[in-house]
């Protein structure tokens, strides 16, 4: 009897192996997700990256026990609304904002889907969560503290160009949070007696427009506030950055890198990997109105020191000693 017993417990344990091996069974299982980002897959190559990275660390493996489907505008903010309705026809448990131009149509596609934003600028002065501390819809995630990072760039540009009395500033017209970040801009440069230039770039042919009028106008310095079109376009900035021999600031590390001046912020890579955090809990049942919102606690300032050379420019010791990388 007891005989018996085990060789029908031993088939019963070979069938449902068997069974568990059928692939349709296994991809019902597996969690579905969406990422939208508002610029090209080129242009968030590293930070879908830094976000798989994320993931790899908490045991995620994208087409094994998760599947990310992957949306991205390319700079048509119009398009937003509808790739949003798109990823929300899959059902997915969850959806990942690249940004804040992405968080907005996200969040008026969706009341109920659980929405993790890898990077916002000013979430609660835009209106999109209750607070930082208790969000209190379906939105949660990182942000950057954009606002108050402003004013302390243009201090550090200040720093490097003493005489400074005239700066040019670029933001997209398509970025949420900006105009937060101009009011305490604004605070700055009349502390600084600086006269700021602004431009609003809404098309790739509106950079170099800015530029003409930038040079008219006498400026002495230019501070990239953001907008994707911007990222997406910098080779073309910073090449007319260099041209015109313009120091400059930017809000992105990615500028320099590429060979722009100066940045100051947040890492937006460890902020794109640490997103993976919030996926992981909501997954695990966790409601986005009861995860705090996160904010950064570590800042970079990069200097590029071949820049400066190439447009005849001397970064004093006392700011260099300050940056966190400096390129030679």
């Amino acid at each position: 009897m007891n005989q018996l017993f085990l060789n029908l417990l031993v088939a019963v344990l070979v069938g449902s192996l068997a069974v568990g091996d059928a692939p349709a069974q296994q991809v019902g299982e597996i969690p579905r997700i969406g990422y939208l980002g508002a610029a090209s897959a080129a242009a968030n190559r590293s930070r879908i990256e830094a976000f798989r990275q994320g993931l790899r660390e908490l045991g995620y493996i994208e087409g094994k026990n998760i599947i990310v489907e992957y949306r991205f505008a390319d700079q048509h903010y119009d398009r937003l609304p509808a790739l949003a309705a798109e990823l929300l026809g899959l059902n997915v448990r969850l959806i990942v904002s690249g940004g804040s131009s992405v968080t907005r149509p996200l969040k008026a596609a969706s009341s109920a889907v659980p929405i993790v934003m890898t990077n916002d600028a000013d979430p609660v002065g835009e209106g999109v969560v209750t607070s930082l501390a208790r969000p209190g819809g379906n939105v949660t995630g990182l942000s950057t503290l954009a606002p108050e990072l402003s004013g302390k760039r243009l201090e550090l540009l200040r720093e490097v160009v003493p005489n400074l009395s005239r700066v040019a500033v670029l933001w997209g017209s398509n970025d949420a949070g900006t105009e937060a970040s101009l009011k305490t801009l604004e605070l700055a440069a009349t502390a600084l007696n600086v006269k700021l230039q602004v431009f609003e770039l809404s098309a790739p042919k509106d950079i170099d427009n800015a530029f003409l009028a930038a040079a008219k106008q006498g400026a002495e310095g230019v501070l990239v506030v953001a907008g994707a079109l911007l990222v997406a376009r910098r080779a073309r900035i910073i090449e007319l950055m260099t041209k015109n021999r313009l120091p400059a600031i930017y809000h992105r590390s990615s500028f320099v890198i590429d060979g722009g001046l100066m940045f100051y912020g947040v890492n937006l890579l460890d902020l794109s990997r640490r997103a993976a955090v919030y996926v992981d809990k909501i997954l695990k049942g966790a409601k986005p109105a009861d995860l705090p919102i996160e904010q950064p606690t570590k800042f970079e300032f990069v200097v590029n020191l071949k820049t400066a050379k190439q447009i005849g420019l001397t970064i004093p010791p006392n700011v260099l000693v300050r940056a966190d990388r400096v390129i030679r």
